[in-house]
């Protein structure tokens, strides 16, 4: 039964908004927990859109974090399709922006999210013209690509980051014509560096990706209101009868900024700023998943980041925050990536200038190895390509901040488990 003494709000209903309010009925609380989504969709997961979902490997069920029936049984009061344009902090209400019906809080959870960064460029009005955080976008953006496939039609890719570059092979396994235009010298670079952003497209072009470094789109060109080509910064022109735009994702900070809360400077990626328990600068407010700013002690530094273990760990760390438990949210940044036959997973935290060298463990060329990025022997950030079950030990040379020569590092006769033992 429900304890209608004490009312929490989440406003937002991704990954993170949906294991925050199971982690709440998990932990004992019996007040109201009211669940606000601004799409009309149940809350669900996004690594499946650029991935499973978007191959046609998956089918759209598959996508949802709980079955439908699963917020009932649970006695959250699941609201679709509705937006909050007002946060009150004084009154310590939210305000629904169709009808303006207020809604009580005693303690609040914002997991806006992030929205995709859009091209300001000429000719993004133009139908065929793509961008993909949504179920919707995705959805769309399949039935392009099939019928881009079948067509032999062009697609144009804006942006050599992970979801371009998933786009890219989804659209090759499709059958499209696929073209990459990216303004830095490799792929993800300012995730892996020059070092290693040159191997994502040394197998992008096995698949036939054509790639534009060193550019940006400029212009969109159409014909009878349906995209023809994209122009670059340098003058060429592209054939495309689809552009995605996949140049990166902005926080939703929006109605944070309007309630008073203090948001994070740009540039350390923007977002609510929070504390390690995940509380704002209101103490009855909180923020979880792509939109907040935290401190990780063991990067010394403010961290953004936007991918999907950080919904899926956050929205739990911040509903037991709110709950009065003693948290700490320190978890190791994480995510993973699967391009063809190549699967990847990453932990850690190591932007260009912030290492002293990459060690490769294996064999780069197979596609078969470990990398990590190590400044003063100690390793920052490690990923792992076409080798599993290494996630655990990778992790724990980071959180343990052992020096390990590049030597052992590099050897795979030396066991990960014995580094710094």
């Amino acid at each position: 039964m429900v304890d209608a003494d004490q009312t929490f709000v989440i406003v937002g209903g991704g990954l993170a908004g949906a294991k925050a309010a199971e982690t709440l009925r998990a932990e004992g609380f019996s007040g109201r927990v009211i669940l606000i989504c601004d799409e009309r969709d149940h809350p669900y997961e996004r690594p499946p859109l650029s991935k499973g979902f978007l191959l046609g490997k998956e089918g759209r069920d598959s996508v949802f974090v709980h079955e439908p029936a699963w917020y009932a049984r649970n006695d959250i009061e699941l609201h679709l399709g509705q937006t909050v344009d007002r946060i009150d902090r004084a009154a310590r209400t939210v305000r629904f922006g169709d009808d303006g019906t207020l809604v009580h809080y005693d303690k609040l959870l914002i997991v806006t999210g992030a929205e995709p960064r859009r091209l300001d460029i000429p000719g993004t009005d133009l139908v065929g013209v793509h961008h993909l955080r949504r179920l919707a976008h995705a959805e769309r953006l399949k039935q392009a690509l099939t019928t881009l496939g079948r067509d032999n039609g062009h697609l144009v890719i804006a942006g050599a980051g992970w979801i371009g570059l998933e786009v890219a092979a989804a659209a090759r396994g499709y059958g499209a014509e696929v073209t990459v235009v990216e303004p830095e010298p490799t792929p993800l670079h300012g995730v892996l560096g020059p070092e290693l952003g040159n191997l994502f497209a040394e197998l992008h072009r096995e698949h036939g990706v054509r790639f534009h470094f060193g550019a940006r789109l400029t212009e969109i060109t159409g014909q009878d209101g349906m995209v023809l080509a994209a122009q670059t910064s340098d003058g060429e022109e592209h054939p495309a009868h689809a552009v995605l735009a996949a140049i990166g994702a902005a926080p939703r900070t929006a109605l944070a900024e309007a309630a008073g809360l203090e948001i994070a400077d740009r540039a350390q990626g923007g977002g609510i700023l929070a504390d390690d328990r995940l509380r704002t600068s209101d103490p009855d407010i909180y923020a979880a998943g792509d939109v907040v700013s935290f401190p990780h002690e063991l990067f010394g530094t403010r961290l953004r980041v936007e991918h999907w273990a950080n919904a899926l760990n956050g929205g739990p760390a911040a509903a037991k925050a709110m709950l009065g438990q003693d948290v700490v949210y320190d978890r190791v940044p994480y995510f993973f990536s699967d391009q063809y036959d190549l699967g990847m997973e990453y932990s850690g935290w190591a932007p260009p200038g912030s290492y002293d060298e990459v060690v490769v463990r294996g064999d780069a060329g197979k596609r078969e190895f470990i990398a990590f990025w190590v400044k003063e022997g100690r390793v920052l950030a490690g990923m792992n390509v076409n080798v599993w079950d290494v996630t655990e030990p990778i992790q724990r040379l980071i959180r343990t901040k052992v020096r390990v020569s590049s030597d052992a590092l590099a050897d795979p006769r030396v066991a990960l488990s014995e580094l710094g033992a």
